[in-house]
């Protein structure tokens, strides 16, 4: 996608939200690989994935924050550029609690949906927020999540509107209800947080009309549900957060301390990606070969 985006070649025509409302309602669950940066976007694209998502944790952790609500617009704009810029893949932008009330979100639908964003899910909590699979959240009224959803919605031309709802922390009528209302407001796409059993999880694909997302993160109180699992549930869209940068900071962990320690990357180097694969994957003879082009073009007209 890179070069093609250099070139001006970047399928200005085709739609991403468009590919993702196929994907919504293509009858089986598809995965969304969480992408924090270019380069994660990258190798999930090369790997096959029909969908990208952005989380907001994954975003506040590769800035050294915490998910609080301390990321703002302009963060997520700039990264989601960059991965919309390498991928062509529709990618789901989590947009926390819309960085302020209807206007506000009114902006950042448009500023998204400008550089290809294909969907933004808004969650009902009080600013500052708190990441689903925490205690004590406190939420906004169902008037006016369903408020923000229709600016949203007003807002937006073709992107998709997700709406997040964390109330089953406290009550999971409370979240059904809500779920249904925050669909009849405008959201195409609905996200009940923090599932924590499979009877919640039938309760709300037997309860809730629009297609559902899933939330399959690691370490919080949904159980570890495979792809397959969430497909024979009714689920569409199962995202994948923060799985991506917890294997990659691990990995960056182990070796710092190898190199603290033993003084050299020699333990390492199995497990590097040698400069021609790195080099083929960020198309780095692709950008030689334009640059060669031009060159070419310039001097022998």
């Amino acid at each position: 996608m890179t070069v093609e985006w250099l070139n001006g070649k970047n399928e200005k025509d085709v739609s991403r939200a468009g590919r993702l409302r196929r994907l919504m309602h293509s009858g089986r669950a598809v995965a969304a690989a969480g992408a924090y940066d270019g380069m994660s976007a990258v190798l999930a694209t090369n790997a096959g994935f029909e969908a990208l998502y952005l989380s907001g944790a994954a975003l506040s952790a590769s800035m050294g924050l915490p998910d609080l609500g301390l990321i703002t617009l302009d963060d997520v704009w700039r990264r989601a550029r960059e991965i919309s810029r390498v991928s062509n893949v529709p990618l789901i932008v989590d947009c926390d609690t819309g960085f302020g009330e209807a206007l506000n979100i009114m902006r950042a639908v448009r500023e998204l949906e400008e550089i290809g964003v294909a969907c933004i899910h808004l969650e009902d909590q009080q600013f500052p927020k708190k990441c689903g699979h925490l205690n004590d959240k406190k939420l906004v009224s169902t008037e006016d999540m369903c408020r923000k959803i229709a600016a949203a919605r007003a807002a937006a031309n073709d992107m998709v509107i997700c709406a997040r709802t964390d109330a089953g922390a406290t009550s999971f009528d409370d979240a059904l209800d809500r779920a249904k209302r925050y669909g009849e407001a405008g959201a195409e796409l609905i996200f009940v947080e923090a599932l924590t059993t499979q009877d919640n999880i039938r309760r709300a694909r037997a309860e809730i009309e629009k297609p559902l997302l899933a939330n399959m993160t690691e370490f919080g109180r949904t159980p570890q549900i495979s792809l397959s699992e969430w497909d024979a549930a009714g689920y569409n869209i199962v995202i994948y957060p923060v799985s991506a940068f917890r294997v990659a900071s691990k990995a960056v962990q182990r070796f710092y301390a190898s190199l603290r320690a033993n003084g050299h990357v020699g333990e390492f180097l199995p497990e590097m990606m040698p400069r021609t694969e790195l080099y083929e994957t960020i198309q780095y003879y692709d950008y030689e070969a334009l640059d060669g082009q031009i060159v070419k073009t310039v001097l022998e007209p």
